[in-house]
């Protein structure tokens, strides 16, 4: 999607979006069989909304594309999402190049992100380096990929 001719948006989410950014999360192909623990009854909620940058994309008709959250304390991707029927439409990297655009402006030198398995080569493509791997914990029992964004100006 390189040309955006002003079919997607991107803004602010706000605590009315709770609800479809939950159902986005619950509904993601990306989480089904071994992973499905991790989605298992979360929610999005409207406090959370409020008090993180999470930005999401729209389509013209207001149909949720994709959204992130970025916790701008810990310097961290938290949730990165894609609606399984906007796969492969450039959703994924618009998001992304915002995400990475926030944080430097907001002053960080990298974003950490803890990445679902699936998803490492596409966090890697988009500019991502590997920097180790988190240990199973709690309900996830399986080893996560933990890759960095580097913000600074020898990287862009």
């Amino acid at each position: 999607m390189p040309d955006n001719p002003g079919r997607i948006t991107l803004r602010r989410a706000t605590a009315a979006d709770s609800r479809r950014l939950t159902q986005l999360v619950r509904t993601s192909g990306a989480y089904r069989g071994e992973y499905a623990a991790m989605v298992d009854g979360y929610q999005v909620g409207g406090a959370y909304i409020e008090h993180h940058p999470v930005h999401v994309a729209v389509d013209a008709d207001d149909r949720v594309l994709g959204f992130y959250a970025l916790l701008l304390d810990e310097a961290e991707l938290d949730l990165a999402f894609v609606a399984d029927h906007a796969q492969g439409l450039g959703i994924g990297r618009l998001l992304i190049d915002h995400m990475t655009a926030e944080g430097r402006a907001a002053g960080l030198d990298s974003i950490r992100v803890v990445a679902h398995p699936p998803a490492e080569e596409f966090y890697l493509r988009t500019g991502a380096h590997r920097t180790g791997t988190v240990r199973p914990t709690g309900h996830i029992h399986w080893e996560r990929p933990e890759l960095r964004y580097d913000l600074t100006a020898d990287a862009a």
